[in-house]
């Protein structure tokens, strides 16, 4: 590279990658929501859009016809050459690679428009100059297709075109709807439809393709550092411009220099991560955003400034400056000392702690303590990099520091070593805080990547803290605007106002029904369906072996109906079953093979009691209308087939089976084993399981007298055990609608009249499913409180 008389050589590729900037991504979307406006437009204002225009046109059209026509071909001649002044300026910078891509974004944006219902349809543009110019100028300034064209061409050249070219080109294809107004001219609908259709092809393209590469302004900085009395000799490149800056070595006669590089293609990602962190963050976790690339270099090098006066920087902060092409400039000396390594010494541990401290006891934080950024010099703990460091941290930023700290010292030196040394230099209540942080959302990406296993060093260090300070529980930090289990809340509470969606509309008139109904049957339901929660839950608790308390599992029952209502087949029921035991002691490969246990052993149940009224029923109850017929059994034994051949010859599905469901199988069938062995334990899941299928069926047998009765119990029992089996197939949470239609329709099945099988139906599920539902939810919050679940 020659610069100003002088060939400074560089070493390695300057070349910037093609990169996807965030505002490619911005400018697709945009692109997209025009387009939607403009269709939504005309479609609302289909017939009104030529009125609509004529009256703005009488408002603002002050020219008189010879002035108007006189505009019109001015500016239809300027549309006209449009497309190849854009040509000629590629062609004039030599943007060879666009060439491609602006003949390719015209050519679709046409095609595009060219398509209709018979096929696709050609320009018909007449080449001939006739003796009116307006007219010849119209086929083109009225057809969606060429603006269409301009617009894509425009938006693909645009990165290699000047800034001053761009925005002037852009200036005259968007005038042309206050020309129209302005000349008295309707704006033809498809005119705003070809505008919005180039955009979009024009930004897909560039998104797809990426954006070239920015020229490096290697020359401004080498100018920059001469005027300060520098002179670099030479450059090395370190790190290619990619995600981060592009990194280099400036050597000079005294010593090298590292510069650091930052473009227009890092501004707008870290301004989104920005952003992002602010939304989804609390306040305190997050630092003030930065309006600008040039004003976040600038705050790194100011507090490489401040933490250099407290004797812990590892860098001296040399020159900030914006550069040409909106390139901003940070340079500063080559790192002090030597990087720690496992291998140093308890000496170097504490040295690292104690900096860390002074930085706290100066309100200082540093935000990204990974092993890259630190350093050991004659005895001395030094920090780099200091992109996230602020001046007045919060408490939360500075036991984020503590944190990452922990982790990152631990990966070196173990988590007995860095958990001791952190206690005597910070103390017991310091350490013991900011462990609450050693989560994976509270830790950063960067850090954690920095470590081998994250995750198990930061389990590790936990139960280090806990041991070593003697803590009783170490509670986890919410970092977030919103905890994990307000969001499941949130979804559950969305998944109960869409599954009472339709019960709501067939309210007024089961109200209506209530009014002739027996009050005792319906008393009698309620402490029924209120014994199956017992039921459930002594099952589950004799599945846990007694490990957890009976009166929670039983409360918890009722939340678990909340839970399993609102989330497709009880996924929700069986995951808060889970998360109770683990809460209660059990650990988690305990707590699942305890679930299952209890839905194996409710799975045998049912289908033996299902057997069992089946034969007691006998066919005078018409039972076969219950049973589908041979079509549908064989349609449902041939997709049973499809399914076990496509597990069997898919690798993945097959591997899934064996690792993750085959485990999980002989489990249940080893605590099968174990339960025929204890028949105390035995006795009281068979009858738990029995008490939850049976008194389902009794709550819906109280409801049918409730209204009238005319059935037996044991037609009951089969109709609510078939019909609650093949509901479950169904998609819907909580299988509302599904088992409403299962449970009609087996009672009409057995002869029952719709007037009385309808209400008692939505009475039983009032009983069963909605007024436990609506006592689960504030059950459910109550056991987040107490940390149950």
């Amino acid at each position: 590279m020659r610069v100003d008389g002088r060939d400074i050589p560089v070493a390695g590729n300057l070349l910037q990658p093609l990169v996807r900037r965030t505002s490619d991504i911005i400018r697709v979307v945009s692109a997209a929501v025009l387009l939607g406006l403009v269709i939504a437009g005309s479609l609302i204002t289909r017939n009104q859009w030529d009125a609509l225009e004529e009256s703005v046109s009488n408002i603002v059209g002050v020219l008189s016809p010879d002035q108007s026509n006189a505009v019109y071909i001015v500016y239809g001649v300027a549309i006209l050459a449009l497309p190849f002044g854009v040509l000629i300026g590629l062609i004039a910078g030599r943007k060879w690679k666009l060439l491609a891509g602006y003949a390719a974004a015209a050519l679709l944006a046409a095609l595009a428009l060219s398509i209709t219902g018979t096929g696709i349809s050609t320009p018909t543009w007449d080449l001939d100059v006739p003796e009116r110019l307006d007219t010849f100028l119209s086929q083109f300034l009225d057809d969606s297709r060429w603006i269409a064209m301009l617009a894509a061409a425009l938006t693909v050249s645009g990165p290699g075109l000047p800034a001053r070219w761009r925005r002037a080109w852009w200036t005259l294809l968007l005038a042309f709807v206050p020309i129209h107004l302005v000349v008295s001219t309707v704006v033809p609908a498809r005119s705003m439809l070809g505008l919005a259709v180039g955009w979009l092809v024009g930004a897909v393209i560039v998104l797809l393709v990426g954006t070239p590469a920015l020229e490096v302004p290697l020359d401004a900085a080498l100018r920059l550092f001469r005027d300060r009395g520098v002179t670099v000799h030479s450059f090395t490149v370190v790190r290619p411009a990619g995600p981060g800056p592009l990194v280099l070595n400036a050597h000079t006669s005294d010593a090298d220099v590292v510069v650091e590089l930052y473009g227009q293609n890092q501004r707008s990602g870290g301004a989104l991560r920005q952003f992002w962190r602010w939304i989804t963050r609390r306040g305190s976790e997050t630092a003030p955003l930065h309006a600008s690339m040039r004003r976040a270099v600038e705050h790194r090098a100011l507090m490489g400034l401040a933490i250099e006066r407290l004797g812990a920087a590892g860098s001296h902060p040399l020159a900030v400056a914006a550069l040409d092409r909106g390139w901003t400039l940070y340079a500063h000396d080559l790192p002090l000392g030597q990087p720690v390594e496992a291998e140093h010494d308890d000496a170097t541990l504490s040295a690292l702690w104690k900096a860390l401290n002074t930085l706290h006891e100066n309100q200082i934080s540093h935000g990204d303590l990974h092993r890259g950024e630190l350093r050991i010099h004659e005895g001395r703990a030094l920090f780099c990099g200091y992109g996230h460091a602020e001046l007045g941290a919060s408490d939360a930023q500075m036991q984020s520091d503590v944190a990452q700290l922990l982790l990152t010292t631990a990966d070196l030196f173990g988590s007995r070593r860095a958990v001791e040394t952190a206690v005597g230099v910070l103390g017991f209540d310091t350490v013991i805080a900011a462990s609450g942080r050693l989560t994976k959302s509270a830790i950063p990406p960067r850090i954690r990547q920095s470590v081998r296993d994250a995750a198990t060093t930061m389990k590790a260090v936990r139960l280090e803290v806990l041991e070593q300070t003697g803590a009783a529980k170490i509670e986890a930090e919410q970092v977030t605007r919103f905890s994990r289990n307000q969001i499941i809340s949130l979804v559950l509470l969305i998944g109960l106002v869409y599954v009472a969606y339709p019960f709501i509309s067939a309210v007024p008139a089961f109200v209506t029904e209530l009014g002739s109904v027996d009050w005792w049957w319906v008393l009698l339901g309620l402490a029924v369906s209120a014994l199956t929660y017992v039921g459930a839950g002594a099952a589950l608790w004799a599945c846990a072996f007694g490990k957890v308390s009976f009166w929670n599992l039983t409360v918890m029952q009722v939340a678990n109906t909340f839970a399993a209502t609102t989330t497709p087949a009880g996924v929700g029921g069986l995951a808060l079953s889970v998360r109770f035991l683990q809460k209660g002691g059990l650990g988690t490969v305990r707590a699942t093979a305890a679930v299952a246990l209890q839905q194996s052993v409710q799975v045998i149940t049912h289908v033996s009691l299902l057997i069992f009224f089946s034969v007691v029923a006998g066919t005078s109850s018409g039972l076969s209308n219950m049973v589908p017929g041979n079509t549908v059994l064989y349609l449902i034994a041939g997709a049973a087939f499809g399914v076990v051949g496509t597990f069997m010859f898919v690798p993945k599905l097959r591997r899934w089976l064996r690792v993750a469901v085959r485990p999980q199988i002989k489990e249940v069938l080893t605590e099968l084993g174990e339960l025929a062995r204890d028949p105390k334990r035995f006795s009281i899941i068979i009858l738990g399981c029995a008490a939850t299928t049976l008194g389902a069926a009794l709550a819906l047998w109280a409801s049918i007298e409730a209204f009238g009765g005319g059935t037996t119990f044991v037609t009951v029992t089969v109709v609510t055990m078939i019909g609650g089996t093949l509901a479950s197939a169904a998609p819907t949470p909580g299988g509302v609608g599904a088992v409403e239609a299962a449970l009609i329709g087996g009672l009409a099945a057995f002869g029952l009249p719709a007037s009385i099988a309808v209400p008692s139906v939505l009475l039983y599920r009032v009983l069963t499913c909605w007024l436990p539902v609506f006592l689960g939810w504030p059950t459910l919050r109550w056991m987040t409180e107490k940390d149950m679940v």
